[in-house]
């Protein structure tokens, strides 16, 4: 039983008492701006997304697969940002199925899923 189907049912049985209703209400306000406010993206959530972007459209354009330092390299958008962030963007799009992970001597390589 979820926190606010617990606050329903303390509700109907304690509909008489017009104070213990006002703060089930307000708990139940509460419960609901907590859910709603937790689904917003943060910034660097936003950032991600479009660091994510630039790194398909480049590898759409590659010829070849190429690795993380390679990537840093030649997209502006990633130079700052570290390898392990880079890891971490470029795992996602694995794991989305949106690029293909080969090793060629123990490094790994980043194409575009044909």
């Amino acid at each position: 039983m979820t926190k606010r189907e617990m606050f329903t049912a303390i509700r109907s049985i304690v509909a008489d008492n017009a104070d213990m209703v006002a703060f089930i209400d307000k708990e139940i306000a509460l419960l609901d701006k907590k859910r709603t406010s937790a689904k917003k993206p943060t910034q660097t959530q936003i950032d991600n997304e479009g660091f994510k972007a630039d790194i398909v459209a480049f590898l759409t354009d590659a010829d070849a697969p190429k690795c993380i330092k390679e990537l840093q390299a030649e997209i502006p958008s990633i130079d700052g940002l570290t390898n392990q962030r880079i890891t971490h963007l470029l795992t996602d799009l694995v794991k989305g199925e949106i690029l293909v992970k080969e090793y060629v001597k123990k490094v790994p390589y980043f194409s575009i899923k044909a």
